[in-house]
């Protein structure tokens, strides 16, 4: 019997030049290239090596922001100063392309959502409410229940050209304002605005009405019991203090400029976030006084005043409510929050007691109508105000302020108004040639429901 080994021998030859022409190629194609970059990245004396290796060992600084469908303010954070114990890391930080350097520079500016640029598109979702299931509808804007046939205005959404608009979510807004206290304070705006809020908020809890006074209900209290929020409406059609025309006195109003209306101010020390809505009230006839005298009117003929016009006015009392504001609240220790929401287009066509005063069924699509004369002119005034009130405010402890500027998604709803249907069935004995109409107010449910979804997504900023 051969040893084995003996025999392995005696075909060495043979045995060696398969097995070196078997494992060549292999060599070839895999094992040299894995050793040339093991020597590329491990070798100190390769300039890149250090450059490499830390790239692979340290956590990428570039900021992976998670898909978000609010994306009102995203500012990325600089990454936290390296140690002492770390200053070979700083050297290699130091060898790293300008490229990579620069992707992990602390973005300086934030992203900011436009919301006033946008348009119209259609929504098959629809309203969170209808005017049946909300009991807190003023009559003239409940538009459904008073027979209006055209629902199609309910099945729109505004949708801003840099981001989305989310749904309003009634739990997060009363979460954001649990124990606290709104008040929206200004003209039928103001209620209308607040009129919607109730309604989209009742999805998710009820209110109940703990105070009411004044002719027409103008001063109202509800609160959400699942959250201890108290939401109110104070008619303040001008802010400043005003004593408004009637049958048995002067057919124009009366403001004093300088003075803030107490009948709202009285109550600022228990609000912790006030929406100011006015306009439409200072396109009437009035006298305007300041520091005791009379400084002119509007649209005041026989009286011995000078015509002002009113555009300069409503920026007086404006600044004046705002001034006041700061001075009262922006120093106290829980603060207040103010949104100044701006002027609401009217669309009559014709005369407002003529069939088809507003008669648009769709909105306006974009290019269509432009935002300008009266309407342009009254928002910048507010907008205005609004940001020099933010300069005054800064570095003001506990107070905020910012615009609700809905002018131009507004004037893009044409179809939006009660009409004819601010009076229940108007038509039902056929068609006539006068009927009042109101091109003003916005039906409930309709566009005014997405002021409040902005609102809603201005508050999420702020928290």
């Amino acid at each position: 019997m051969g040893s084995p080994f003996k025999d392995h021998q005696s075909h060495s030859p043979s045995y060696t030049h398969s097995f070196v022409k078997k494992i060549l190629p292999y060599f070839i194609y895999v094992i040299l290239p894995i050793a040339v970059i093991r020597l590329y990245l491990y070798s100190p004396s390769l300039p890149q090596s250090s450059t490499v290796h830390h790239h692979l060992s340290q956590p990428s600084t570039v900021h992976h922001l998670p898909h978000s469908t609010t994306p009102i303010s995203i500012t990325t954070s600089p990454p936290p100063p390296p140690s002492s114990s770390s200053s070979s890391k700083n050297d290699q930080e130091h060898k790293k392309p300008e490229a990579e350097q620069e992707l992990k520079k602390p973005e300086a500016k934030e992203t900011q959502c436009d919301y006033t640029d946008g348009d119209w598109v259609p929504d098959q979702m629809g309203p969170l409410y209808n005017g049946t299931t909300c009991g807190t509808i003023k009559k003239g804007q409940n538009c459904i229940i008073h027979g209006r046939p055209d629902l199609g205005f309910l099945y729109w959404k505004w949708k801003p050209k840099q981001c989305s608009l989310p749904r309003f979510e009634p739990n997060t807004f009363l979460e954001l304002l649990r124990n606290k206290h709104i008040a929206f304070v200004g003209d039928s705006m103001a209620r209308n605005q607040l009129e919607s809020l109730l309604c989209m908020l009742a999805t998710a809890s009820r209110p109940k009405l703990v105070y009411s006074n004044g002719e027409d209900n103008k001063f109202r209290r509800w609160n959400f019991a699942s959250h201890n929020v108290n939401v109110s409406v104070f008619w303040s059609p001008f802010l400043v203090k005003g004593v408004e025309k009637s049958k048995s006195g002067p057919d124009h109003n009366q403001l004093f400029l300088d003075q803030v209306d107490e009948r709202w101010a009285a109550d600022m020390g228990k609000m912790d976030m006030v929406v100011l809505s006015v306009g439409h009230w200072f396109l009437h006839p009035a006298v305007y006084f300041e520091g005791g005298s009379a400084l002119g009117c509007h649209f005041c003929p026989g009286l011995n005043h000078t015509e002002i016009g009113f555009y300069d006015v409503l920026r007086k009392a404006i600044k004046t409510t705002l001034k006041t504001i700061t001075e009262r609240r922006g120093t106290s220790e829980n603060g207040i929050n103010v949104i100044v929401t701006t002027f609401s287009p009217a669309h009559f066509e014709g005369e407002w007691d003529k069939a088809g005063a507003c008669p648009k069924t769709k909105p306006h699509n974009k290019g269509d109508k432009n935002l300008e004369g009266m309407d342009a002119d009254m928002r910048q005034v507010e907008v205005e105000e609004v940001e020099a009130a933010k300069v005054n405010a800064n570095g003001v402890s506990g107070l905020k302020v910012e615009e609700l500027d809905v002018t131009y998604l507004s004037l893009m709803r044409p179809d939006g108004h009660p009409g004819p249907y601010m009076n229940p069935f108007p038509f039902a004995d056929g068609m006539k040639e006068r009927v009042q109409n109101d091109c003003v107010h916005w039906c409930l449910p309709g566009a005014i429901d997405t002021w409040n979804e902005i609102m809603l997504e201005i508050m999420k900023k702020w928290k």
